[in-house]
């Protein structure tokens, strides 16, 4: 029986590879990170201690890198298992809920059809490419040439230009036995009964191929060259191979190039795209001309946890950021949100790394924002709130938003978070003596939404003045120095993962260059690179980070905490590092109890809820001796890191 490839990409896609492969293998736990559906075990095609049999669950593939076998669901079933094809479509279809198509003459039949409108557009395609480099492409070269797209780039996109008149690619595709019923089913004419003649859908265009997930090209996107054209950009009509609301441009190319930064973009348009991946940003995908959709977004998720949504910094695009986080708000759960990156006011993606070069817009990713701080920037940035009315009208609009969240806990904390904000901020504005909100060039917080430092609220604990002159708690240049000791430390020492290995995996760190840092060291050991400060030197350089790891080592040798520099002892290195996770573990989870409890006894003020909150307020201060004997381990002892 031959099965429609839109159902075995919707069994694929359902069903994730190691859920197929683990009934067969025991993941390795040092390895294997679940999170990411990247998954390690001993291979089960060849005997062997080592686990080097590799399982992705966002490819939907496997490999062994000891005898070479790869392939997806079904090929594993049917390689180990010994099952046929169709009966290995048939577990998969079985794990995913779905039941198997009847054999249907007439699905066939459209099947073939569908495959033959592939072929037309390919060669639509080449044919948009052969123009571009004719004599009728000049000007359009020329325009490229302007925007800063080399020969590589355009080729790599495989752009091409469609020049003036009604019937040239038309008269071409029939010139090639292309019938009249497979052009119009391509959307590449105008046609119905109103139009006698039909006529080429796009003319003097510079044409952008718009690929499907697989590769294959269902659209086309045309950028007139005509100043006063019309439409200055126009997509191909949706069609049986193209709906444009479900479609990202570059997701193919992105989703491979999204394995290695753990992470998709999304932009306005084909050249943000384009331009970005000259850039070095290969993760990059654009909607179609619309407003985002949930369908669209739903791909992100398919690649990445927390895809970052990148928008103009004019009010147009803060307006398409509110749209945006009202589409993802009711869908966020655990492990499924969106992070906002605004650009410069006036700045698309394309004119950013022209001007700026590429670190421009690493600094605008880097400054992204979650969906938290969005809706609360929406809420407060031009209002006032001056009475006790406009203030309960707030706090009734942010219940009102974050009520819209499907995932129970999810919803719970948001509630929480909105809660814990207008506290601290009106509890500071009251003290300067007005109730505006702050921040309206851009995504800023406020003056008077402060989390830590200055003032503290009405019933949250003061940060003493010693700590916050802390070197273990002070921030240089944005990074944290109590996260740079402890990612050092695991990269000049990594017998401090080996020994703990779960831990050090899922260590929760705030700072962004630090978070792609430690990602790349677990990824690398993860990939079989020795416990050993070397291999992981040379990964970190091969990932582009060493700049990262270079600056938190000067943060380091600044603060003179020499116990996680390259020369300490292994036993002076782990002690010290142990003390600073424990610092940060603990500030991070008792703050977070402290938010709690204070919830609690505003709800029910009753003497158990307030004792249980001077409690957790005690242990916040204890965390101040640890931090002190951190810093006399490495200042009073007078031994520093060279």
């Amino acid at each position: 029986m031959r099965f429609p490839p839109a159902f075995l990409d919707e069994i694929r896609d359902r069903v994730p590879i190691s859920a197929v492969v683990g009934s067969r293998v025991s993941w390795d736990k040092r390895k294997t990170n679940s999170s990411r559906g990247d998954y390690w075990a001993c291979c089960p095609f060849h005997g062997e201690k080592s686990p080097s049999f590799h399982c992705e669950d966002r490819k939907g593939r496997y490999h062994c890198f000891g005898c070479g076998v790869s392939g997806d669901h079904f090929r594993f079933l049917t390689e180990l298992d010994g099952m046929s094809f169709p009966e290995a479509v048939e577990r998969v279809a079985d794990m995913a809920g779905i039941a198997m198509p009847q054999p249907d003459p007439e699905m066939e039949k459209r099947e073939r059809h569908r495959a033959s409108l592939h072929d037309v557009m390919e060669m639509a395609t080449q044919f948009f490419q052969e123009k571009l480099q004719s004599s009728d492409g000049a000007k359009a070269r020329a325009y490229l040439r302007e925007r800063g797209l080399t020969p590589a780039t355009q080729q790599a996109f495989r752009l091409g230009f469609i020049p003036e008149g009604r019937n040239a690619l038309k008269e071409f595709l029939a010139s090639k036995g292309v019938e009249k019923e497979q052009i119009e089913a391509c959307g590449l004419v105008r046609h119905g009964p109103d139009i006698a003649v039909s006529y080429d859908w796009f003319r003097d265009r510079i044409m952008f191929p718009i690929p499907d997930s697989r590769g294959r090209i269902i659209a086309f996107g045309g950028r007139a060259m005509a100043q006063d054209a019309l439409a200055k950009y126009m997509n191909s009509p949706d069609t049986e191979l193209f709906h444009k609301g479900q479609v990202l441009y570059n997701f193919a190319r992105a989703r491979t190039a999204a394995q290695k930064v753990g992470t998709l973009i999304a932009v306005e348009g084909y050249m943000d795209v384009i331009a970005l991946a000259q850039a070095g940003f290969e993760h990059a995908v654009a909607p179609l001309g619309t407003a985002l959709t949930e369908d669209q977004l739903g791909l992100l998720w398919r690649v990445t946890s927390e895809p970052i949504l990148c928008f103009d910094g004019d009010q147009a695009g803060q307006r398409a950021a509110w749209r945006a986080a009202d589409l993802a708000l009711p869908m966020v759960a655990a492990g499924k949100t969106v992070r906002f990156a605004m650009l410069p006011d006036g700045k698309d993606p394309d004119d950013l790394v022209r001007d700026g070069g590429p670190s421009a817009f690493q600094d605008v990713l880097a400054d992204a924002r979650p969906l938290a701080d969005i809706l609360w920037m929406r809420e407060t940035q031009t209002a006032t709130f001056d009475t006790p009315e406009k203030r309960a009208a707030l706090e009734g609009r942010l219940r009102e938003i974050t009520s819209k969240i499907r995932d129970e806990d999810v919803r719970r904390h948001y509630q929480q978070e909105m809660q814990n904000r207008a506290r601290d901020f009106f509890g500071a504005s009251q003290r300067q003596g007005q109730y505006k909100a702050r921040g309206q060039g851009g995504f800023q917080r406020g003056e008077g939404y402060r989390r830590s430092g200055g003032a503290a609220a009405p019933g949250r604990l003061a940060v003493s003045e010693r700590l916050s002159r802390s070197t273990i708690v002070s921030r240089s240049s944005g990074m944290s120095v109590r996260e740079a000791v402890i990612t050092v430390s695991l990269i000049n020492h990594p017998r401090l993962i080996d020994m703990d290995f779960d831990r050090a995996e899922r260590l929760d760190l705030a700072d962004a260059d630090l978070k792609r840092l430690h990602g790349c060291v677990i990824d690398a050991l993860a990939h079989g690179v020795a416990f050993e400060r070397e291999p992981l030197i040379e990964a970190i350089v091969n990932a582009g980070l060493d700049d990262v790891l270079q600056k938190a080592i000067l943060l380091v040798r600044r603060a003179r905490l020499w116990f996680a520099l390259e020369d300490a002892a292994f036993e002076d290195a782990k002690t010290g590092f142990e003390q600073a996770l424990s610092l940060h573990l603990s500030r991070r989870t008792l703050h977070k109890e402290l938010k709690a409890a204070e919830m609690a006894l505003v709800s029910d003020y009753t003497e158990e809820n307030y004792l249980h909150m001077l409690e957790i307020q005690s242990q916040i201060r204890e965390t101040e001796a640890t931090e002190a004997l951190i810093e006399g381990f490495g200042l009073l002892s007078g031994r520093v890191g060279k």
